[in-house]
């Protein structure tokens, strides 16, 4: 039986451990578990030093996210087939996955059977997508822009915020004025002002101190 060298990428001790127990069950190959590690720089320093058929990811990873890290990885194996395990549902999250560069998507609520299913896939040169996982909204889709959860993870936390605002965020962290921030930028410090309200306003977080504290409390820098 082949052998496949597999990396689990996951913050769950616990479900990676469940993950091992199920893989082992796989009938197709044997999938050889090289290692599991909870960090996007313990993936690319492993997927930079071994030979790695399959990794396993979440997107909630310690340093960079899954979104953002899955086209480094593409830098480093073009070969390596990526299936993303999570409970993100978010069809933005999917489209966002899969055009950097992940062969299937699924979601840690599908069954065994969905999981073989998947790995079946992407081990014969087809993109998965597990049971109502979609690319694109899903017919009679619509966004509720009151709805929010009352506790949210950091990786969700993270994803409301664009490029430019990680940055200006970075720099007030750093105790830098508008001006300072502009500067630094090469925008002008009312575009800063615009964008330091709009960080607090999709933080929830009303004055500068308070936006400092959530910043780090919730490794945002």
């Amino acid at each position: 039986m082949l052998t496949v060298n597999t990396l689990l990428a996951d913050k769950q001790n616990l479900f990676c451990e469940g993950m091992k127990t199920i893989l082992s069950h796989y009938p197709s190959y044997e999938l050889n578990i090289v290692s599991h590690v909870d960090s996007s720089d313990q993936v690319i320093s492993i997927l930079s030093t071994m030979e790695i058929d399959l990794l396993i990811m979440d997107l909630n990873l310690a340093g960079v996210d899954g979104i953002e890290l899955i086209p480094k990885l593409r830098k480093i194996s073009k070969d390596v087939k990526i299936l993303v395990l999570t409970t993100y549902n978010d069809h933005n999250f999917v489209k966002e996955s899969m055009k950097g560069g992940a062969d299937g998507y699924l979601l840690k609520s599908h069954k065994r059977e969905d999981l073989f299913s998947a790995l079946n896939h992407v081990f014969n040169e087809r993109t998965y997508l597990g049971p109502d996982v979609h690319i694109t909204p899903p017919s009679g889709f619509k966004i509720n822009s009151k709805a929010k959860t009352k506790f949210e993870d950091r990786f969700l936390i993270k994803r409301k915020l664009t490029k430019r605002e990680h940055e200006v965020l970075s720099l007030i962290t750093q105790a830098k004025n508008n001006k300072e921030i502009a500067a630094e930028l090469f925008i002008s410090d009312q575009t800063v002002g615009v964008h330091r309200k709009n960080i607090m306003r999709k933080l929830g977080v009303r004055n500068t101190v308070n936006l400092i504290k959530f910043a780090f409390e919730n490794q945002l820098v």
